[in-house]
């Protein structure tokens, strides 16, 4: 496996660059990881390694107005701490893999992917990289609805829970001891 460091962090994060992503990390600052949420959202955040983001939407006119956009999920569900009841579903770290790998694909479908097996290798070492962020004991909370942790990413995914103000929008955090990530992709 490829040593985590800033160079792969950044390479890895490059499977999102045909897509309309944001993917971020921040410190872990409340027990219930729910709260550091909001600080994901927000688009004036940045890694708190210091390392690459990927935010379709920094600097745009739409986050000067909303700092949020294109997140739309009711604050009271994130003051509350109450997100991940019905609206997330914890996955096992494989399932995670799949999804990050699915979240890179234009259509958030990897059979929609032409030429995905000649990629797929490259594409799931590149999630493993970012996985590897989260060191065992980590969790994966993923948008796709009650079953998530049997489902096949792989397969197109038809079941989410929407975060944004956008049509489509599938997404996961990553969440470790000290730090909570997200990738999230928009359609």
């Amino acid at each position: 496996m490829t040593e985590l460091d800033e160079r792969t962090w950044s390479d890895a994060l490059d499977m999102y660059a045909r897509r309309t992503t944001v993917a971020k990390v921040t410190s872990r600052e409340h027990e219930n990881w729910v709260l550091d949420v909001r600080t994901l959202m927000r688009g004036d955040t940045s890694d708190v390694r210091g390392w690459r983001t990927v935010d379709r939407w920094e600097g745009e006119f739409e986050r000067l107005d909303e700092p949020s956009y294109p997140f739309a999920v009711p604050p009271d569900l994130i003051t509350t701490a109450d997100l991940e009841k019905g609206y997330l579903h914890e996955i096992p770290r494989t399932s995670a893999e799949r999804f990050l790998v699915a979240l890179s694909t234009p259509w958030i479908n990897v059979q929609e992917e032409s030429d995905f097996e000649e990629r797929r290798e490259e594409l799931e070492a590149k999630a493993r990289i970012i996985l590897s962020r989260f060191p065992d004991g980590s969790h994966f909370y993923a948008n796709t609805g009650h079953g998530s942790e049997k489902r096949d990413y792989y397969q197109r995914v038809s079941e989410w829970y929407p975060f944004s103000v956008r049509t489509y929008d599938f997404g996961m955090f990553l969440v470790s001891e000290t730090e909570v990530g997200m990738v999230w992709s928009f359609r």
